[in-house]
């Protein structure tokens, strides 16, 4: 499945040869972290070093070219179909569903056209979902102590790549605080099963100190490192460093934007970002459109509506745990006073919704066939939308027009 999403990914990859959209940002900072001594000021100091870093390193290989700026994110972008997958596999526990949550998640276009830029999205988004998988999985453990320190880990990692990966660790510590309370008020459910969300005996042995060790040390001492190769050990300058990204993820003094978008219309795909489109000298065009798949977007948020309601009435433990990340990845940017969004912000929550849709369609209820022709369906929507997906396929602007439906994605 890597290999795969990696040579898919790849192709085309170095057109256009400049930069695309926010790549202007950092890739210049990138460069920044390869001088001998870090020149002042510092480009792109409002997030975190760690992607960024792994930008330098490939074009310190690559070159500084595009295919030095690119690669980091196509490896990212294979690695989160990897992780994706094992969130479906924790989550089922049968390899036929996750199979199906890793296809329609990059079959969504919005993986496949941000793990072919070099911005940070992608590499907060595989930390935090090889982290989620980790959670997911330690979730039906008895003993959770390792699996929960692997995703305290992976949140850690996705921090130290944009701030943005600090959400759903907060879901995993409500989602622990929660379940730990009802324990301590010694709640019972009458007609108890076994696909319940709560049950008293949910891991015995897990202790205050261990929440703390995995879903808080784990995750600050990781989120520490990533700063030693720019400050070094000085506590000063990092916390310097952090008041600076605070500063900018909080702050609504940020002018409008062409592409910009609040997040309740996210899901409904109201406003796309356009990453490039550049006319050609024989009248085709090269574009890149960050819109999402709407064969995919849409009917996921029947499939939320399907895993609420089973939540509701049958209390299913897979459907909790759906709805928790989803809505945590989603709705913690309702939460920032920031007054600047855009539809790319929506990727986590958009890929983790594969896995609504797959609970929808992998139902005893329904015929198994009926998942797989739905891929189909949404891999014939992916493919329709390459034109404006990779720049390298050239299209016309009697296509463009035809893929922008509604006016207000132009």
């Amino acid at each position: 499945m890597f290999l795969l999403a990696h040579a898919v990914l790849l192709i085309g990859i170095t057109t256009p040869d400049k930069f695309v959209f926010d790549e202007v940002h950092y890739v210049p900072a990138a460069r920044q972290m390869l001088e001998p001594v870090m020149p002042q000021p510092m480009l792109n100091p409002m997030h975190p070093p760690l992607a960024k870093q792994l930008i330098a390193v490939s074009i310190r290989i690559f070159g500084d070219r595009a295919l030095g700026w690119r690669y980091p994110s196509v490896l990212f972008g294979a690695l989160a179909v990897v992780a994706i997958y094992l969130c479906g596999l924790a989550l089922f526990a049968a390899q036929a569903p996750a199979i199906a949550c890793a296809l329609i998640a990059f079959f969504n276009q919005m993986l496949f056209v941000m793990a072919r830029t070099a911005m940070l999205d992608v590499f907060a988004l595989a930390f935090e979902l090889f982290a989620i998988a980790s959670f997911l999985h330690g979730f039906r453990q008895r003993r959770p102590h390792l699996w929960f320190a692997l995703a305290g880990l992976g949140f850690g990692l996705s921090a130290a790549c944009k701030w943005s990966g600090l959400f759903p660790l907060a879901v995993s510590i409500v989602i622990v605080a929660v379940l730990r309370l009802m324990r301590g008020w010694r709640t019972r459910f009458e007609d108890a099963g076994d696909t319940d969300w709560y049950r008293p005996d949910l891991w015995p042995d897990f202790r205050w100190y261990h929440v703390l060790a995995c879903f808080v040390l784990v995750p600050a001492v990781v989120y520490f490192a990533t700063f030693i190769p720019l400050d070094g050990l000085s506590v000063s300058e990092f916390w310097q460093a952090q008041r600076r990204i605070f500063s900018d993820n909080t702050t609504t003094a940020i002018a409008g934007h062409t592409y910009m978008s609040s997040w309740p219309s996210w899901p409904f795909l109201v406003r796309p970002v356009w990453f490039l489109f550049d006319k050609l000298a024989d009248g085709r065009v090269a574009a890149v459109v960050f819109l999402g798949n709407p064969l995919v977007l849409w009917p996921a948020l029947a499939a939320l509506a399907i895993a609420l309601r089973d939540f509701i009435v049958k209390r299913r433990a897979d459907a909790f745990l759906i709805l928790a990340f989803y809505f945590g990845l989603y709705l913690s940017w309702a939460l920032l006073p920031r007054a600047l969004g855009f539809l790319y912000y929506y990727l986590p929550a958009a890929t983790f919704a594969s896995l609504a849709l797959v609970y929808m369609l992998w139902r005893e209820s329904l015929r198994r066939w009926l998942l797989w022709a739905y891929v189909v369906v949404a891999a014939a929507g992916f493919a329709a939308m390459l034109p404006i997906s990779a720049a390298f396929i050239e299209t016309t602007m009697a296509t463009f027009n035809r893929l922008m439906i509604f006016q207000n994605w132009i």
